[in-house]
Order: structure tokens, then C-alpha cells, then sequence
């Protein structure tokens, strides 16, 4: 990745943003698997001309540098901190680094920097499914594992909403765990086999021929359906689905429907690759046009 300083900050930023990883021959690291195929491959595919400015990479430094405090505590008698593993998945490797194990408590515990909005919707299945994949892991080579526990430091959280409304989280840390059982780690290592096959057909492809991202993996906003009347430019009504929108216009009037794309938030402002991506290029051709 090509790291730029268009705002001129200090060089230790640009080089807390400098990473020194090297993409390795049939090695996925847990962190890329929980992303789209697409992505995942093109990440691979064009590390080299990848382009990041530091001061787009903020919150991700913010996140190193909670991390870089952490792992200077000692370890517990029963502890064990920051270890990479990596386990053989047919003819791939998986690699992973999680931030604790506990033997006591059986618990792998990872650390994240988040907005109260994770909090606040609820949404931590790729959390679950990080840590089960690191729970799978650690079992692989003989510890037991019944728990992962995420700790979230909420970059975003305001004391003034805490005390004012009820829903918010009420500190800037929150501590979410997760039980686990058998029918989990089946059901990850069958996850797991499937992710890697899919991988293996998608390193055949040419970029555009790539599996397109989820819509949960573009963070897409979902389509809305709006009922429009001829030369009026307002809709008369916005609805999430056509036979929504349809039962309305039949109720109501109106003289047709209009398909309004929802909106892919990654693609457009968290995305590393999608300036080699063929969807994201096409859909800014539709915007602009």
C-alpha cells in the first residue's frame, strides 16, 4: 500500500499507518475471510497500488494505538496475549491473531475500537464469527475454548446522551460475550471449508468477473421505491418495497413507481480497493452521467 500525508502531519503517523505485511502464497488471515470475496482478492491482487492518505486512516490508527497500550500489560499466570496461529484448511492456511486467551475462563478476548452505533443496533454477528473462527483455532491445537469476549472502546460516546437517553450505551466501554457451543464450531468449520472454495474459484477470475460483494458487505442502504406523479419532481411517497409502494399508489394515486438504488456506504467510503473494482466504477458512471 502507497501511504500519502496530503495534510503534512507528523511522519510518526505516516509511519504508525506503514504496514510491513506481506500478502503470502495460500495465506488468509481471519480478518480478510469476513470480508467480500471481491474484495478480499483485489486487496491481494493490487496491495502494491493500493492508495490510503493518513488522514483517512484515523480511527484505524486510533485502534493501533489502543492496541500498542494494551499488550505492554503482563501477561496472568494463566494468560496468554497477542499470539498468531495459523492452521492448515486444505491446501490454504488460515492466520489469525486474537489479543487474550484466559485458561481459567476458557475465553478468547479481542479488543475493538467502534461507534455507540454498533452498540446501538446490535448487529455483532462478524464480532461472533471472528471470534469463533480464533475459538476454532486455539481448539485445533489443544486449548479449550467455551467464550469469546469482545471489549469496544467507543470512540463516539457522549456522556450528554448517556444521561439523556435511555437506549445509549451509558460508558465509553462495552464489554459484549459470547457463549459457545458444539453446534457452532461445526457449523464455523463448515463456514471455513466453504469460504476457502469459494476463494479457490475466485483466484481464477479476472477482476470484473469477481463474486460481488453482499449487500451487507457493501453496507448497502437498501432500495427504496418511490410513488411519483407526472411533472411533479417530489415522490408522493418513499416505500422500502415495490408492493409496498404499489398498494400505496393503488390507495393514494400516483401514475408511476421510481427504483432508487440504495446506496453502497463501503464501496463509496471504506473500501481500499475500489478504485480496481468494476461495480463500484460502473456505479459512479451511473451517478455522474
Amino acid at each position: 500500500m502507497k501511504i500519502t500525508n496530503k495534510m503534512g502531519l507528523p511522519q510518526a503517523f505516516v509511519e504508525m499507518a506503514t504496514s510491513d505485511y506481506v500478502y503470502e502464497p495460500n495465506e488468509y488471515r481471519v480478518t480478510s475471510l469476513l470480508k467480500g470475496i471481491r474484495e478480499t482478492i483485489l486487496e491481494r491482487r493490487y496491495s502494491k497500488e493500493i492508495e490510503q492518505d493518513v488522514s483517512d486512516m484515523i480511527w484505524l490508527l486510533f485502534g493501533t494505538a489502543v492496541h500498542g497500550v494494551l499488550e505492554h500489560h503482563k501477561e496472568g499466570e494463566n494468560e496468554i496475549k497477542e499470539t498468531r496461529l495459523k492452521i492448515p484448511i486444505g491446501d490454504y492456511i488460515l492466520s489469525g491473531q486474537f489479543d487474550l486467551y484466559n485458561a481459567n475462563t476458557k475465553t478468547i478476548t479481542d479488543y475493538k475500537t467502534a461507534s455507540v452505533w454498533k452498540i446501538i443496533y446490535g448487529n455483532f454477528e462478524d464480532w461472533h464469527r471472528q471470534l469463533l473462527i480464533y475459538a476454532h483455532m486455539m481448539r485445533s491445537i489443544g486449548f479449550e475454548v467455551e467464550k469469546g469476549e469482545i471489549v469496544a472502546l467507543l470512540k463516539d460516546h457522549s456522556k450528554r446522551d448517556a444521561k439523556q437517553k435511555a437506549d445509549y450505551p451509558q460508558l465509553p466501554v462495552k464489554k459484549i460475550t459470547f457463549k459457545f457451543n458444539e453446534q457452532d464450531f461445526d457449523d464455523i468449520k463448515d463456514w471455513l471449508s466453504k469460504k476457502f472454495a469459494e476463494i479457490a474459484e475466485a483466484e481464477k477470475l479476472p477482476d470484473d468477473e469477481l463474486p460481488l460483494c453482499s449487500p451487507e458487505e457493501r453496507y448497502n442502504s437498501g432500495d427504496k421505491f418511490a410513488v411519483k406523479r407526472k411533472n411533479r419532481k417530489t415522490a408522493l411517497r418513499v416505500l422500502n418495497s415495490k408492493e409496498e409502494a404499489e398498494e400505496w399508489m393503488k390507495n393514494n394515486g400516483g401514475d408511476y413507481i421510481e427504483l432508487r438504488p440504495g446506496e453502497d456506504k463501503k464501496c463509496a467510503d471504506y473500501c481500499s480497493v475500489c478504485e480496481f473494482c468494476s461495480h463500484y466504477k460502473n456505479r459512479i458512471r451511473k451517478e455522474t452521467a
